[in-house]
């Protein structure tokens, strides 16, 4: 029989896969309005060509989404587990497959806003 215990850390795990959802989604709307910061730093600079802004906008969009596909997984995965324990099932199946899939998923996105930012400030002649 599970007990109280066994409740409350399945609860502190949903809060924490809770809080990375939402940091993916304040992240991917930071990310989506940098394109526009780029444009103003092109502006400024007076550069004659302007930097392409639009990969910005989707990796932000993938970020959001990421977030949201996070919460969703997370509710699924603390309902099970809720489930588990009342039915006194003890094995801890844990959210290991989620938190590899959330890191490898960021790994890729950071991998390639480093190369898009490298791209614009080369394509921008910005030397900052």
């Amino acid at each position: 029989m599970a007990q109280l215990t066994d409740y409350l850390a399945a609860e502190r795990t949903f809060l924490a896969w809770i809080r990375t959802g939402l940091a993916l989604m304040g992240f991917g709307f930071v990310v989506a309005r940098f394109g526009l910061f780029l444009q103003q730093i092109v502006t400024v600079e007076g550069a004659l060509s302007t930097a392409s802004t639009g990969l910005s906008l989707w990796f932000g969009t993938a970020l959001i989404g990421a977030g949201v596909i996070v919460n969703l997984f997370s509710i699924w995965n603390h309902l099970r587990l809720v489930r588990d324990l009342k039915k006194g099932n003890a094995e801890s199946q844990g959210s290991l497959a989620q938190a590899i899939a959330t890191a490898v998923f960021l790994a890729i996105v950071g991998i390639a806003m480093a190369v898009y930012l490298l791209s614009v400030r080369s394509s921008a002649g910005l030397h900052l």
